[in-house]
């Protein structure tokens, strides 16, 4: 009956492995061939000549090299500023002592509740007041406060469970909050961090609705834009279509195993402090 259940539990793996792996494989399979005006049968793919010309020339039009570089600057400076906002929001919330800490905590944390789509109207106008629209700057500004308030609620929670006593040691040695959180809160929370740093760069760099808003400009779009009209110029070149997504996607992937490290890690706290 055990090995009935074992068999039974592998079996339902494999399926939902090959229901999450097989749409990507196909996609991989028809950007690699010659043939661009159909979607080609699961036989076709594994018997037709394989060809990278697909990525070549989705790499080459439309601009698609332009949109890169400027969802890479957007994205990257976006999770810089996010990361630094947030840990250091979340330190103070979660070790510094001042007044009305905890309601202040709970309006902040109710802003979650608001649907996204609904501060559009006013973050472009804002933004229109600050003379921020269609600059990286306003675009990067939009996309570190709407991640902030997650961000902080989740590093908040993690470092709450970060022992006290560590930072008797560096209180002895005359060290101020900075250099607590600097030496303590934060190599202990790269599993946290790490996740953060997945999450923030996958919401970032798909993003499209803020994108369209606040970008006017042709030579401010970023990545998700591109495809978009990619998406409608060649709606029938399918190995093209897939080539430019799958050129779209390999910036994520990379991300994903820089910092899967530090995302499966378990807590570094654990047992650094004698019974």
């Amino acid at each position: 009956m055990k090995k009935l259940e074992t068999t039974l539990v592998h079996l339902l793996l494999v399926i939902g492995i090959i229901v999450v792996i097989g749409p990507f494989a196909y996609m991989v399979l028809t950007s690699l061939t010659t043939d661009n005006y159909s979607l080609p049968s699961p036989q076709k793919l594994m018997t037709d000549t394989k060809t990278l010309g697909n990525f070549a020339q989705a790499w080459g039009k439309n601009h698609f090299q332009l949109y890169f570089r400027n969802s890479i600057v957007v994205t990257g400076f976006t999770l810089l500023f996010s990361l630094t906002l947030s840990s250091c929001m979340a330190y103070a919330f979660a070790r510094f002592e001042f007044p009305g800490k905890e309601k202040l905590f709970r309006l902040f944390v109710f802003t979650l509740f608001v649907p996204a789509i609904i501060n559009i109207i006013p973050q472009f106008t804002i933004l229109k007041s600050l003379r921020l629209v269609d600059s990286y700057s306003g675009l990067i500004l939009l996309y570190v406060g709407s991640g902030l308030v997650g961000s902080t609620f989740f590093l908040r929670g993690f470092f709450e469970r970060i022992p006290r006593e560590l930072e008797e040691s560096i209180v002895i040695d005359g060290g101020g909050r900075f250099t607590i959180f600097r030496s303590i809160y934060i190599p202990l929370s790269l599993p946290a961090l790490g996740t953060l740093a997945i999450f923030s760069f996958q919401g970032t760099w798909d993003e499209f609705v803020v994108a369209l808003t606040v970008m006017k400009s042709e030579a401010h779009r970023t990545l998700p834009i591109a495809l978009q009209l990619f998406r409608g110029q060649y709606v029938s070149f399918y190995g093209l279509f897939f080539a430019a997504s799958i050129i779209a996607l390999i910036p994520t992937i990379i991300v994903f195993l820089v910092f899967q490290k530090q995302f499966v890690k378990a807590n570094l706290s654990d047992g650094s402090l004698k019974n």
